[in-house]
This record gives structure tokens, sequence and C-alpha cells, in this order.
């Protein structure tokens, strides 16, 4: 079982991951934990506050060192204590490393993770130095807090673990998985609006089909997305 757990001032956004679609399925099979540590249970004032005026001024808040730290420590001991051997602590960061597929891959062979959500215009960078091991952008703009680029960086893990996708063939055929974006895609009815399918795909002749997909993927990464074939070409 594959362990998560997650530093956030609203952890009850994260029931949106844990209840709904192959996430959802993912938790109930058992496949995965997560459990999520508020840093104002481990504040120490009675106000509970975890944010305060940055030094040397400037607009906004800072979340607190102390709080945060004692929250990453909790899941880390939480981890430790239900056996993870491989874990990394991420900061959900503006800053970080943008994620790609080959990240995501790369994380998911991990025991387990523990995530730091951000909130205001930051957190106290020495939580940075001494907790976390990498920072990850999910792209460059800003959100309000680092829940949603948390939910999607778990998301993309989930789905790769066995047995949260029943069929696995639609995770490996999927855009950025094999290093292309994906061919299109087409259901019932044959005809849309004077719009045909493919006269290949209801050929079932399975070798024409996979060539017609592979020149397609081709095809429609050269237009949208010239940068991943290069890339492509640079780590051969």
């Amino acid at each position: 079982m594959k362990r998560f757990d997650v530093v956030t001032l609203f952890p009850e956004m994260f029931s949106a991951l844990t209840e709904s679609g192959v996430t959802g399925r993912g938790g109930d099979r058992g496949i995965y934990d997560l459990v999520c540590w508020n840093p104002r249970e481990f504040a120490n004032d009675p106000r509970r506050t975890v944010d305060d005026r940055p030094y040397g001024g400037g607009a906004g808040m800072i979340l607190m060192a102390d709080p945060l730290a004692k929250a990453i420590d909790a899941g880390e001991k939480r981890q430790k204590g239900s056996g993870v051997r491989t874990s990394k602590t991420v900061y959900l960061s503006p800053q970080g490393r943008v994620l790609t597929q080959r990240l995501v891959e790369e994380l998911s062979s991990l025991d387990g993770l523990v995530l730091l959500s951000g909130r205001y215009e930051g957190v106290d960078d020495r939580v940075i130095e001494s907790r976390v091991d990498h920072e990850i952008s999910i792209g460059d703009y800003v959100l309000s807090g680092g829940e949603l680029a948390a939910m999607v960086l778990l998301d993309s893990i989930i789905r790769l673990l066995p047995g949260v996708v029943n069929h696995t063939d639609s995770v490996v055929d999927e855009s950025h998985s094999s290093g292309t974006l994906e061919y299109p895609q087409y259901t019932r009815p044959e005809v849309f609006e004077g719009r045909r399918v493919p006269d290949v795909l209801l050929s079932g002749h399975h070798a024409q089909i996979k060539q017609w997909r592979s020149v397609q993927a081709q095809a429609r990464t050269r237009l949208r997305r010239p940068d991943l074939l290069k890339n492509n070409k640079s780590d051969s």
C-alpha cells in the first residue's frame, strides 16, 4: 500500500480526490491511504496561529516554520511506523521543477510521499531547507494555495498504481506516457453532424489500426507540441 501524508490548512478539499472516480476506488480497494495534517493542530497558542508577517516587510502573510515542521514530522513518523522504506517530502511551489509524466513515474516508484501545501505568500524558507526533498510546480502560474497542485500530483500518481485503473492499456496509451500526444479517439455513432469515424477504425484490422494511431499521434504531436519530439530525440 502506498502512503500519502498531506500538510494542509484545508484537509476537507482532499475529499474530492479520495471519494471520487478512479482515485476514490483506489482508496476503497486499499491500494493507497491518505492522511491530512493541519498545521493548526501543532500551533503553540490558543488561537492556533500558523502565519505571521514577513521579516523585512512586504505584502501578505507567511506560514510559520514551527507548526509546518511538526506537521511534516508527524507525517514522516506515521510513514515510518507503517513500514514505508522509501519516501520523499515535496513542497508544491511555483518555483519548483515542472511536473511531467516522467517525474510522475519516478515518484510513483516510492513507497510514500509527504506533501506540503503552501498558502498565503509562501512558507518560511527554513522549512524548505530542513524538511523538503523536492519542490514541484504544476505550471507557470500562481494558485491560491498548494492543495489543488497536490491533488493534481496525487491523481497522476494514484492512477498509475496497479489495480486502480481497470484497463492498464488506457494508462500506457495516453498522452505523454509514450512521449507523444494521444491519437484521436471516437465512439458511436459512426456519423456525427456529417463527420464520419475514420474507416480504418471500423475495419477490424488491428495492425492497420495500430499503424494509423501511431501516425496520428506523431502528426498531432508535431502540430501541437513539437517540443515533445525534440525532447525525445535529445533523450535518446
